[in-house]
């Protein structure tokens, strides 16, 4: 990468073992970055809790049952973002084998009589208790880690400027073997966030264009001949098809999208008030409070309250660019751009849906959707973020 520096570092410490009266772990934190993050959350539990309550067929009658356990969600991210920070991102560094095998193993253990299948998707593993765990959400930062790890180590050790070929190939191949498995489930929304990564993983690396150029050429193909040899399921060329044509069966294939323009278009400027949606109350959109939670934001607190979600997004994105390009380790650059490209691939795709100018896709609104399997994975992914600052060197 031009321009870049390597920066010896002198022996590794936990990051809490830093601590001292001038610089503390707690000063060197991002709080622009932690506070959106948990203002996020906090929202999402108002919009998850308006989505439900009122649904008693989900909620078994208690109103407030997907708002606790949501609120539960989110504590347990929380605890394992703050693990995430004690441990370091370095530490982790040395743990990516193992961490990586077992991401593996889960998204494998989905294909056995150990998967379930939910909306369509064979993607998850039920457990005790009601719960369910989606393990691609975790593979997403086991193929960030393990291609930061594969894709800096010459590079940090000060052998090479930049990745060469084979390194590149070996790390395309670390990434391909989850995401075939993936796509095998099929939950293409996941396999579309991971190829994202890739991209961005690749460009913070330096690695050649000509990598860049064949990956797109060779994924414009590849989705070709998926299309053509009818490897899509049903329910995803359906999906495609309402997305090309919005007046394609709107009772059908075109429902989810239609009842969430007609929610969002009905908010205006200010919303229809907290709790007094229509088609929220109504329980006309599907999902709503997964998929489809961004349009309670648009119906029931307007373009202003759908665009403060926005800025709080953007806050995030800004403030891990900025600790993308402020660390000194190639290693923590190319792990900060794979949480860039997920978190506003994942963000866009998500919205654009509910506007109707992406395709449905299953993929939920960063810290604001219900889920936890998305939460627990986006809030390690702020404590590596996070750990990427506070073991920034402290200079004198």
């Amino acid at each position: 990468m031009a321009g870049f520096s390597v920066q010896r570092y002198a022996p590794e410490r936990s990051a809490w073992g830093r601590l001292t009266a001038r610089d503390s772990v707690v000063r060197r934190l991002d709080w622009p970055l932690l506070g959106s993050a948990i203002a996020l959350s906090l929202i999402g539990s108002i919009l998850v809790y308006s989505a439900t309550r009122g649904r008693d067929s989900l909620t078994h009658g208690d109103p407030y049952y997907f708002l606790f356990r949501h609120a539960l969600n989110t504590g347990i991210g929380f605890a394992l973002m703050v693990g995430t920070i004690w441990l370091g991102h370095r530490t982790l560094r040395g743990a990516v084998p193992v961490l990586y095998g077992l991401s593996v193993l889960l998204v494998m253990a989905v294909l056995t009589p150990l998967g379930a299948t939910v909306n369509g998707a064979h993607a998850w593993i039920l457990l005790p208790g009601g719960f369910s765990l989606q393990p691609s959400e975790f593979t997403k930062i086991t193929i960030i880690l393990g291609m930061a790890m594969l894709l800096a180590a010459r590079v940090d050790a000060g052998d090479q400027p930049h990745p060469d070929h084979r390194t590149v190939a070996k790390a395309l191949g670390l990434a391909a073997l989850p995401m075939i498995v993936v796509m095998g489930m099929p939950d293409l929304g996941s396999v579309m966030v991971m190829v994202v990564i890739v991209l961005g993983v690749l460009l913070a690396s330096g690695a050649s264009n000509r990598w860049i150029f064949g990956l797109l050429g060779a994924g414009t193909a590849g989705a070709v001949a998926i299309w053509q040899l009818g490897l899509l399921d049903d329910y995803q060329i359906a999906r495609f098809a309402a997305f090309a044509n919005p007046a394609l069966d709107p009772a059908g294939v075109g429902y989810n999208t239609n009842q969430a323009r007609i929610a969002i278009g009905s908010g205006g400027l200010s919303g229809t008030g907290l709790f007094q949606g229509t088609q929220t109350t109504g329980q006309f959109v599907p999902e709503q409070q997964t998929d489809f939670v961004f349009t309670v934001a648009g119906e029931e607190l307007g373009f202003l309250g759908a665009g403060l979600i926005l800025v709080l997004l953007g806050i995030i994105l800004w403030r891990a660019c900025r600790i993308a390009r402020e660390t000194t380790e190639l290693y923590g650059t190319i792990v900060a751009a794979g949480i860039i490209a997920w978190f506003a691939f994942q963000a866009f795709e998500n919205i654009g849906m509910t506007l109707g100018i992406m395709p449905v896709a299953g993929l939920p609104l960063p810290f604001v959707s219900y889920g936890g399997s998305s939460m627990f994975a986006i809030w390690v992914a702020i404590g590596l973020l996070q750990s990427i600052r506070v073991q920034r060197p402290i200079t004198a």
